[in-house]
């Protein structure tokens, strides 16, 4: 087997002689140009604590591919922090980001001739990223999870990131003085790693773990941890074993791989992101997936992790039970996930979870049995109506109930409805209505993470329902329905709903309509005018021109 099929192009080739001598002027050896290169793509820098550990961890990477005789290279791409952002207009870049990073790891590999690929992700969107990137490249890869952070603490009280942006609701209906608000500020991140409930970074590790493009436990392995570190020297080792035997994203990345991820998506009670990135994902490798795949998922498999943010849990606790591995071993067992698939090991799923030990249901209650779930059925419900004709994304645990009606309170934009909690405006029973937020709306359809934390904060998370063309964060909960389709940019009937028009959310039959009849519907649609686009230049107004709907995946190369 030839390794460097793809290097040699430029290693090997006596018409390249530029391209050796700056191989020879990093340090390389006429060996060294003999041997297969594997880009490292860290998405490091100092500026979150997500990723801030990123390019150590790379490093580590770095050596291990070098002692399994393969040459390994460093490069970075961007980040996006979503908790810095969130609340503000650079939420926008977030998603954006995702789609940055896919095409930058894919241009530097393209470009660089690299054999294969690690990654080294941290924040929510750089995973899916480097996914698509892979899918795209189709070479022997492997993302390696940055690693989820520790729980910060504050007068005997676990935090999270979450715990932040609810304190701000909290402080603003007077349940919170400056100093408490301070204080829960000040240690809710105490060091490197993703938020650490089941929020976007862990879903995606998960969920790509159970695809098969990591290797076991790096979703759950913490950021800080020795195992993360024995993790990165052993991505050295499997890369190695994929080059040897081709192993590609495409024999990884199958359709009942997406199938597996998104049931261990449903089971431990994941982020409602996951529904874009996921069919983004299979987008990169040609394969078809839809809202109506995650729909059926959510059909067949309960949530039985009990994670926050509705549940009790981070994923460091999983971690010191036997992390996913324990859990995709009980999902296998009971038939939600196909063993046969193949992953970056070069073993299947079986066969990676063959030693794994069986869950012991008294010794812990973050996993529940599947006969006494969570929930009996998903959380991740797709709800159609004459809101949203083309599909929207609903996150029902169901604490907060499966139906909701109520008068629309409507927002064009985040800071209107933070006024609107502030002057009380928002009262139990509303359905808060917050349009403009879409992929060409915003653009970049960012996350309504403080609307919602401000709504729970406020004390009014039971009493009221959300409804958008926008995202939630996975720290997101209460009566949220998100990924409204047509957006209220592109003429969708969200456009057109005024103020106290009463709206109907149905989570059973899975439907979400506002009840007014079709011909006053027609009337305001033909006095809708669409607003100019809010971005005239840049990355964000090229975003605009090119993404597609959030049931699509707002994917930005169809």
């Amino acid at each position: 087997m030839i390794l460097n099929k793809y290097s040699k192009t430029i290693t090997q080739d006596p018409t390249q002689p530029a391209a050796q001598a700056m191989f020879y002027g990093i340090g390389l050896t006429d060996e060294d140009l003999a041997k297969a290169q594997v880009g490292i793509a860290s998405m490091g820098y100092d500026g979150n604590t997500c990723n801030m550990h990123l390019n150590e961890l790379s490093a580590i990477i770095k050596k291990g591919v070098w002692e399994n005789e393969l040459v390994g290279l460093i490069f970075n791409t961007i980040g996006v922090s979503d908790g810095m952002s969130n609340g503000t207009d650079g939420m926008r870049y977030s998603l954006v980001s995702r789609d940055v990073i896919a095409d930058s790891i894919e241009t530097v590999c393209g470009a660089q001739y690299y054999d294969a690929l690690i990654t080294v992700p941290g924040c929510d969107k750089n995973m899916p990223g480097s996914i698509m990137a892979m899918g795209r490249l189709n070479r022997p890869s492997i993302m390696v999870y940055g690693g989820t952070i520790a729980p910060g603490h504050y007068k005997g009280e676990d935090l999270n990131i979450v715990s932040a942006f609810e304190a701000l609701g909290k402080k603003i209906a007077g349940q919170l003085d400056e100093a408490d608000f301070k204080g829960i500020v000040m240690h809710s991140c105490p060091g490197a790693g993703a938020c650490g409930g089941m929020y976007t970074a862990n879903t995606m590790a998960s969920a790509i773990e159970a695809l098969g493009m990591s290797l076991p436990y790096s979703s759950s392995n913490p950021a800080l941890s020795e195992e993360k570190k024995k993790e990165c020297v052993q991505a050295g080792k499997a890369i190695r074993i994929l080059l040897e035997r081709d192993i590609k994203p495409s024999d990884i990345m199958t359709r009942k791989a997406f199938d597996n991820a998104l049931a261990v998506i449903v089971a431990m009670g994941g982020s409602t992101n996951a529904v874009l990135h996921m069919i983004a994902m299979a987008h990169s490798v040609g394969i078809a997936l839809t809202q109506d795949d995650v729909q059926s998922t959510s059909n067949r498999v309960p949530v039985i992790a009990d994670f926050k943010p509705s549940g009790k849990y981070l994923m460091e606790d999983l971690h010191k039970i036997g992390g996913v591995p324990l859990v995709m071993k009980y999902l296998m067992q009971k038939g939600l996930i196909d063993g046969s698939c193949l992953t970056v090991t070069g073993k299947t799923v079986a066969e990676n979870l063959a030693s794994i030990p069986d869950i012991d249901f008294n010794k812990q209650d973050i996993i529940r049995p599947i006969e006494h779930p969570i929930k009996v059925t998903g959380h991740l419900q797709i709800l159609y109506g004459n809101i949203a004709q083309g599909g929207s994304v609903a996150k029902i645990s169901g604490k907060e109930g499966e139906r909701f009606i109520g008068p629309a309170r409507v927002f064009n934009g985040e800071k209107e409805l933070i006024e609107g909690i502030s002057s009380g405006r928002v009262k139990k029973g509303d359905v808060v209505v917050i349009r403009y937020v879409g992929p060409r709306g915003a653009p970049g359809m960012p996350e309504m993470l403080k609307p919602t934390s401000a709504i729970i904060g406020a004390g009014l998370g039971k009493d009221v329902a959300l409804i958008t063309d926008g995202r939630f964060s996975g720290g997101t909960h209460g009566f949220v329905v998100g990924h409204i389709t047509p957006e209220a940019f592109d003429g969708g009937n969200l456009a057109i709903i005024e103020e106290n028009d009463t709206i109907e959310i149905d989570a059973v039959n899975n439907t979400m309509n506002v009840l007014i009849d079709d011909a006053t519907l027609a009337h305001r649609k033909s006095n809708w005018k669409q607003p100019p686009l809010a971005a005239k230049k840049g990355i964000l107004y090229k975003y605009a021109k090119y993404v597609t709907t959030a049931a699509e995946g707002c994917i930005t190369d169809k």
